[in-house]
């Protein structure tokens, strides 16, 4: 672990195993509570004591600058350990996850200069203004679906406002946000301005988010674990910035570029094997063409291949661990007794080692059916017949979540009347998975509080403090003489 500017190992192990062979890649620690208690304690002391929230902002972006340069160094390790950690194909860890990541070090490191505050016009003769502060200690928690990536938006966007960080990551994947506390070291973070500290969620991440000396939590995992987290930093009230499930409506009208819908669709819901909460898992397909966008999406979803992820050519990598598989194959279970098995649904023939489930299609879907309404993470799509536009808002908008949604159709004005009436916080149109750093991102409704990314994104791990100054003639407001004694 990373804890105060030094490497510590702890008395037990988490073993880390190729979601792909089921052969362990290594061991790393399993924090205490007191190691716990002492990464906090030195993201404190940094906050409270240290230099870092006096430097200057760009004396701050330096060390993001230097930080996205080495991640580009390490790239090809960095993109290997991914995809032997989390079971992911090496074309996403190489073309998506590390890249991206660097990026997002670059553009917080410039696009804090944009967080400041304002002077006030006021009914009184007073100097009125605002100052954006940093909200002190940060605990950072994330799952295992994007360890590498879901560091960087959280780390970045803390420690360059003068914040510092507690962060953990997943115990299914850390092996990649260990080898980036290599890179922090490298950088010459200051001791403390980040501390990474590995284990389980119940010891860990409920201990940050209980302690009275964590000023915020910024959580990204489950709508179930982000319900525990609000309870648990209720103890000192924190600052808490969620982003949880969901369960996205991809909406294809019959006037939509065919090859383009059916392309976006296979990418919303078989990359990263669906493991992604903004996973297009629901598909409402216009009557009209129903039938023959069916036909050509299980043509083309047989064909992708699925296998080790290591391998250039493969397109459907494992799940990230047994209980995972076990999760989805349970839902693919109830999903047989509720609606009509198109493809997949089973492990895939010829792998007794991994956690692979073959990308899997329900047509005759009612969105009130459980593999219509849950979260299922993994790679099953349920298709939702529908024939007007009133009919498919109402349909995309019935349920618990609000974190994203699809729109193909070649009418933007369509698209445009759409996209308002969705619940949610992000509507792709013609496309899918367009993350931009200058974009906010996060949910309605079950799918989060708050936003990552973009100034928005910025702005959750600030606190806005009010200065009001008095100009009064001969400096005596009238409060001063409320009280003639």
């Amino acid at each position: 672990m990373y804890i105060d500017g030094e490497f510590r190992d702890a008395q037990k192990t988490i073993t880390s195993i190729n979601p792909c062979s089921e052969e362990v890649i290594a061991d790393f620690p399993k924090a205490t509570e007191g190691d716990l208690k002492d990464a906090i304690r030195a993201a404190r002391r940094a906050f409270d004591k240290g230099t870092w929230p006096q430097l200057r902002l760009e004396e701050r972006a330096s060390y993001l600058t230097k930080i996205a340069a080495l991640i580009r160094e390490e790239a090809f390790d960095l993109a290997e350990l991914e995809t032997k950690d989390t079971g992911k194909t090496t074309k996403q860890t190489t073309f998506i996850d590390i890249p991206v990541a660097a990026d997002a070090y670059d553009y917080f490191a410039s696009a804090a200069k944009e967080v400041k505050g304002e002077t006030l016009s006021i009914p009184a003769a007073a100097l009125s203004y605002t100052v954006k502060e940093p909200v002190g200690v940060v605990g950072a928690i994330i799952p295992w679906n994007y360890p590498f990536l879901m560091a960087a938006w959280k780390i970045a966007s803390s420690i360059i406002l003068g914040n510092t960080v507690v962060f953990k990551p997943s115990q299914y994947a850390s092996l990649s946000c260990l080898a980036l506390a290599k890179i922090f070291d490298t950088a010459g973070l200051p001791k403390g301005v980040v501390n990474i500290i590995t284990g389980t969620g119940r010891e860990v991440g409920m201990g940050i988010a209980q302690s009275p000396d964590i000023d915020m939590v910024s959580f990204t995992g489950s709508t179930e674990s982000g319900r525990e987290i609000m309870k648990a930093a209720a103890v000192n009230i924190k600052k808490l910035a969620l982003e949880l499930g969901g369960k996205s409506a991809n909406i294809v009208f019959a006037d939509c570029d065919l090859d383009a819908a059916i392309g976006g669709t296979l990418s919303a819901i078989f990359m990263n094997q669906g493991q992604m909460c903004v996973a297009g898992s629901r598909l409402l397909l216009q009557d009209s063409i129903y039938e023959k966008f069916i036909a050509l999406l299980i043509e083309k979803t047989k064909k992708l291949k699925i296998g080790d992820s290591r391998a250039p050519d493969t397109d459907i990598g494992a799940l990230i661990s047994k209980q995972q598989q076990t999760d989805v194959l349970g839902y693919v279970a109830i999903g047989k007794k509720e609606a009509k098995l198109l493809c997949g649904g089973k492990i895939p023939d010829g792998f007794a080692k991994g956690f692979y489930v073959e990308p899997t299609i329900f047509g005759e879907v009612n969105n009130n059916m459980r593999i219509a309404q849950e979260e299922i993470f993994g790679p099953v799509l349920s298709v939702i017949k529908f024939s007007s536009i009133e009919e498919a808002v109402t349909i995309a908008n019935d349920t618990p979540y609000g974190l994203a949604a699809m729109v193909w159709t070649k009418d933007l004005a369509k698209a445009h009347d759409v996209s308002k009436r969705l619940r949610c916080g992000t509507v792709w149109v013609n496309t899918y998975g367009g993350f931009y750093n200058e974009a906010p991102f996060g949910g309605y409704k079950q799918s989060g509080i708050g936003r990552e990314l973009g100034k928005e994104g910025l702005l959750e791990h600030t606190e806005t403090k009010h200065i009001n100054i008095d100009l009064s003639p001969g400096g005596k407001s009238l409060v001063t003489n409320w009280f003639s004694v």
